[in-house]
């Protein structure tokens, strides 16, 4: 267990995850310094189908939560661990989101904390998929860009399982984001039950990189989106 250089207030840690068919996944645990579990809270989240843990939008995303007091954990599913550029089948991929999840719940060192599920894309949709079944009990959900249908196809819609979401959603997407037309989510928004709270990047693709004229850095809105996400967890 170490600091990363300047960053004495969290501590990042290197786990390896089971999986229920023997096997295991990385994981990277950074850990805020003097973290209390008894009242604290922890943050899951799962990469999307192009990328792994160690995204610069997760590192910031999951680091951020860290120094904001919140204990975040972050995973590979099994095919970026084995190196492999397909996704693995959705029920391998709700297992490994299951054992993230359980890695938390029922660790001796983590065990009373309040665990909050946020997931970018593909991770975000499967984390929805499991919620909505019943098999994923968070408190509350994040979504960095949800798929809410392909490029192009925006008569696909993925919104059945945010329907049937009854915890509260955040959600952030990018205003150019080809996977997420913001005019189609506000409607499904409106149909569903559970509250939710949007927060639109201006001028963001799918992985919130903004263009020159947002007048921002990516430091920038990583930064924001972090601040965003904790002030929303600790309303309630």
């Amino acid at each position: 267990m170490s600091a990363s250089p300047g960053e004495e207030n969290m501590i990042t840690r290197r786990v390896s995850i089971p999986l229920a068919t023997g096997e295991s996944v990385s994981g990277i645990l950074d850990l805020p310094a003097g973290f209390d579990s008894r009242l604290g809270t922890g943050i899951v989240v799962a990469h999307g189908a192009g990328n792994d843990m160690r995204s610069p939008l997760l590192e910031a995303f999951a680091g951020g939560m860290a120094r904001e007091g919140i204990l975040s954990l972050r995973f590979n599913f099994p095919y970026k661990e084995k190196g492999k550029k397909a996704p693995d089948p959705p029920k391998r991929l709700e297992a490994a989101w299951r054992a993230a999840y359980r890695y938390l719940r029922d660790h001796e060192e983590f065990g009373s904390l309040r665990i909050i599920g946020a997931g970018k894309s593909m991770g975000g949709r499967i984390a929805a998929q499991m919620v909505a079944g019943g098999d994923l009990p968070v408190e509350r959900l994040v979504f960095l860009g949800y798929p809410l249908h392909p490029p192009g196809q925006k008569d696909r819609l993925r919104d059945a399982p945010l329907i049937q979401i009854r915890i509260p959603i955040l959600f952030f997407s990018g205003t150019r984001d080809p996977l997420c037309d913001l005019g189609l989510l506000q409607g499904v928004l409106e149909k569903m039950e559970a509250g939710w709270v949007l927060e639109t990047i201006e001028t963001g693709d799918h992985s919130f990189r903004v263009l020159k004229s947002a007048g921002l850095s990516q430091e920038q809105v990583y930064r924001d989106m972090v601040q965003k996400t904790a002030a929303w967890v600790r309303s309630g």
